[in-house]
């Protein structure tokens, strides 16, 4: 059985052929890269090579962000790019443009590629209706968009939700993505940045339009939010999302709790990255932690978010070998 085969028999609850998927769903930090090439580590490794370094399975993860790579830029983190509907206006140009769809095109085409000499997980992903108008507005700026600018924010999620309708229908002539991806950020360690009401009013609409585009394929649908989303996995599966990740623990994220709460609902990710700079026997123990819900399917363990520059390459080989073993032992 191929990777790609054991990655989406494990998402429809189907028993894996002899282990789980062993991965990364997402790159390290360039921090913690640098400080693994310091420690031995081959510099010359790409981040493809270092993943068949560790023994992983491969991921390749492509998508865009709607936005042209000339597109204006915050002048500081967190910033926004827009505060009004003229000034949405004046940035449309930069925004949700053909050659985007064509850039992402030949992205799928040599991921095709990929995927059929490589045998490798195709993660596809593009930014989502709260995620991409706090670009736009800026963090602070867009939580008072809902209630200052309600229009604005109803108009950039139905051009947004157009142009995801537009890439995913290229996209998908060329390529059978593994997995699709609505990137969120929306919750925190204390649950949503807004309310239920909300969700529906400004969110629900435009993931029921996309996400059947994004499952006509057969591929499972996840948000990608940072923080607690366990409180928000009701709303998240009446707007047709399978899953969610990356399942923060530090943020309270309780896996098994999820899966007697949720038996359906998906789940990757969930391993808490703060034990990796600790004792082999810590990493151990949250395997054990993680091992009933590994055996009961629909879950592929990963780090909680990208492994932090506190994690020693020696450490980092030891989980990736815990990692492997409790993949086999889950089966």
């Amino acid at each position: 059985m191929t990777v790609r085969e054991n990655f989406r028999r494990v998402l429809n609850f189907e028993k894996p052929d002899g282990r789980l998927p062993a991965i990364e769903w997402a790159a390290w930090w360039d921090v913690t890269i640098d400080r693994w090439k310091r420690e031995g580590l081959p510099a010359e490794l790409d981040t493809f090579a270092i993943i068949r370094h560790f023994g992983l399975d491969p991921l390749l993860s492509i998508g865009s962000n709607g936005r042209s790579d000339d597109c204006p830029k915050p002048v500081s983190y967190g910033q926004g790019i827009i505060g009004n509907e003229a000034d949405y206006a004046a940035l449309k140009p930069y925004l949700f443009g053909d050659q985007l769809i064509a850039a992402m095109i030949e992205k799928a085409r040599v991921a095709a590629v990929r995927q059929k000499s490589d045998d490798l997980i195709i993660y596809f992903w593009v930014e989502g209706f709260f995620w991409f108008p706090r670009v736009l507005f800026g963090i602070m700026d867009h939580l008072y968009a809902f209630y200052d600018h309600p229009e604005l924010m109803h108009r950039i999620n139905r051009d947004l939700s157009d142009f995801h309708i537009r890439l995913i229908e290229a996209v998908f002539q060329f390529l059978t993505p593994d997995i699709m991806v609505l990137a969120e950020d929306m919750s925190y360690n204390k649950g949503s940045m807004i309310s239920r009401e909300m969700f529906r009013e400004f969110l629900l609409p435009y993931y029921r339009k996309v996400i059947p585009h994004m499952k006509k394929a057969g591929c499972k649908v996840f948000i990608d939010s940072d923080g607690d989303v366990t409180p928000m996995i009701p709303w998240l599966t009446e707007a047709g999302f399978d899953g969610a990740l990356p399942l923060e623990r530090q943020a309270g994220v309780d896996i098994p709790r999820i899966r007697r709460e949720y038996p359906r609902f998906l789940m990757l990710g969930g391993y808490d990255k703060m034990v990796m700079s600790r004792q082999a026997a810590d990493m151990r123990g949250e395997f054990e932690r993680l091992l009933p819900v590994m055996k009961s399917g629909g879950y592929i363990p990963s780090v909680d978010h990208l492994t932090p520059p506190e994690v020693s390459l020696q450490n980092y080989m030891i989980y990736a070998e815990l990692l492997k073993e409790y993949t086999i032992k889950a089966i």
